[in-house]
């Protein structure tokens, strides 16, 4: 057998093992994700099954893109990311862009949660996290908060709300204390929960955000347990980095309300667990204040301006679903706003608790869009009123990226979160490298061997050679050569260079000659000035 029959077995030993694993990883993610629908995505708008359907994000996205609380014919800049929450930091006006993961079906990595929590503390970003078990507990612990996790989940019998039975017309008993209700507030905890009011006042900001309460619906919530309060550092930072925050309980399940961990929905089981103050929150909410962000204060002009990162953490993705978000939706899937149980069909579960104010319950929708709106910087006095009264300049973007997909998109949404952890995912980053060695081996193998050659000059083109440099691009591009070295060896971005003024920058260049060439409109320069002023750039840092 002759060298190169052994050289073509073996090229075609390995083009063969790489594609049985590239089909064989394609087959296993289509088998894994098939038979798994997908739900809570703001893109699936015609699922032929309604139960689908209303366990969805359309609405919400919907809405988020045509309107706010207080523009209400204008909305948000509504996207999505399908690969990974780590694209986070890339983003543009990141201060400016709330991140939405809801229900996450994949639990989030410790690289993405390290992502989230610098979007937050560092780049003044807005993030919301719902979910009801552990999938979003990596991210949790990051800010100091933690998902309970239990059996029969969150269960409160004094704050539930029944649901009728849409094909006998009877209400369910089974499931009634695992659907909760809650009234909730937007900017901080409210103690005495008597006021109501809607979104038109909130987003107003009249008086009464900070002290009025808005009625909200849960569908099986876990719990949420405030780890650390007040202002201070998250458990994985040290003692040098303090990082001021301040956290609030916006909403609340009822002291009567306990964890099924034995799924027996019994309160005295010795194994199920009664929550206290503090350990039963609904909505979380942590601002970070007092952050640095490149903006506009004026049309055309780019300072830093202050700007405060939030992250809000709920107890249940069910309260985005179409079937709560939105108060018709809800009747359809016999879900309304009257105590039931209570025998009281004619008025909410809370209007005993609200004294003064508006107590109807108008969907999720309501508190939420609120919410929203308050997070983000529209209330900014630093920004430009060109900013902030447009909505379409502020991000919404929805994390697709944690839903189970189709069979067929699914592997193509692995291999995009595949690429973006390569560079901080170790064990990801072997696997790639060895597939691409074995790629650089099978075409080394395949590119065949190189006739000898010699290069000969063909003279009768010499007309084809680039065209030399006119004498005022040349100047120009000496110009630009020095303001980029003195703009790297200070350690500057383009932006903050843009910035400063003729006088400092002359400071930071101090040679006579440079400044002269830096700032100089009329002056003109020889060649061999020009070649003399380059020697002179070269040796300018040393």
């Amino acid at each position: 057998m002759t060298g190169a029959e052994n050289k073509i077995k073996l090229e075609s030993a390995l083009f063969l093992g790489f594609v049985i694993t590239l089909l064989l990883s394609f087959v296993l993610i289509s088998i894994f994700s098939s038979g798994k629908d997908t739900l809570y995505s703001a893109y699936v708008k015609d699922e032929n099954s309604k139960n689908i359907q209303w366990r969805q994000l359309d609405i919400m996205a919907s809405d988020l893109s045509s309107s706010t609380p207080r523009y209400l014919d204008q909305g948000y800049n509504v996207a999505n990311t399908m690969s990974t929450p780590m694209l986070v930091n890339d983003w543009k006006e990141p201060h400016r862009t709330m991140l939405l993961i809801v229900a996450p079906e994949k639990p989030i990595t410790v690289t993405e949660a390290d992502a989230v929590y610098d979007f937050v503390t560092n780049k003044g970003g807005k993030v919301i996290v719902a979910s009801n078990n552990s999938n979003a507990q990596v991210v949790a612990e990051k800010f100091g908060v933690q998902y309970k996790d239990a059996t029969g989940g969150l269960l409160d019998g004094q704050n539930y709300y029944s649901v009728k039975n849409l094909s006998s017309g009877k209400i369910s008993e089974n499931q009634d204390q695992q659907n909760i209700w809650a009234l909730a507030s937007v900017q901080k905890e409210v103690q005495e929960k008597n006021r109501g009011c809607n979104a038109e006042q909130s987003a107003q900001y009249e008086e009464g955000i900070n002290s009025c309460v808005m009625p909200i619906m849960f569908d099986m919530p876990t719990a949420i347990q405030v780890l650390t309060s007040g202002e201070g550092e998250s458990e994985d930072q040290s003692s040098k980095d303090y990082v001021e925050r301040n956290i609030h309980i916006l909403a609340s399940a009822s002291p009567a309300a306990f964890l099924d961990n034995a799924g027996d929905r019994n309160i005295d089981s010795p194994e199920n667990q009664i929550l206290g103050p503090g350990e039963n929150g609904l909505i979380v909410r942590i601002d970070y204040p007092n952050q640095k962000a490149i903006d506009m204060p004026e049309l055309g002009t780019y300072e830093e301006v202050d700007v405060t990162g939030s992250i809000v953490f709920v107890a249940g993705q069910s309260a985005f679903a179409n079937y709560l978000w939105n108060s018709n939706e809800a009747e359809e899937t016999g879900r309304t706003s009257f105590c039931l149980h209570l025998g009281i069909d004619s008025r909410p579960c809370w209007t005993s608790q609200i004294k003064s104010g508006p107590s109807d319950w108008q969907g999720n929708s309501a508190y939420f869009q609120t919410l929203i709106f308050d997070m983000m910087e529209f209330d900014n006095q630093d920004l430009s009123n060109v900013i902030t009264s447009q909505p379409s300049q502020f991000n919404i973007v929805f994390d697709e990226s944690r839903h189970s997909s189709s069979p067929i998109v699914e592997p193509f949404s692995a291999a995009m979160s595949t690429i973006v952890l390569l560079t901080s995912d170790t064990w990801l980053k072997w696997l790639i490298l060895l597939n691409m060695i074995a790629l650089l081996a099978i075409s080394v193998m395949v590119v065949p061997d190189k006739e000898n050659w010699r290069h000969v000059f063909d003279l009768t083109r010499f007309r084809e050679r680039p065209k030399k440099v006119k004498a005022d691009d040349y100047h120009r591009r000496i110009k630009e050569a020095l303001m980029s070295k003195v703009r790297l060896f200070h350690d500057l971005t383009r932006d903050e260079m843009a910035m400063k003024t003729p006088a400092e920058v002359q400071s930071m260049i101090k040679e006579p000659r440079l400044v002269e060439l830096a700032f100089s409109r009329n002056r003109t320069y020889t060649p061999d000035e020009l070649r003399e002023l380059m020697r002179t750039i070269r040796r300018w840092d040393k």
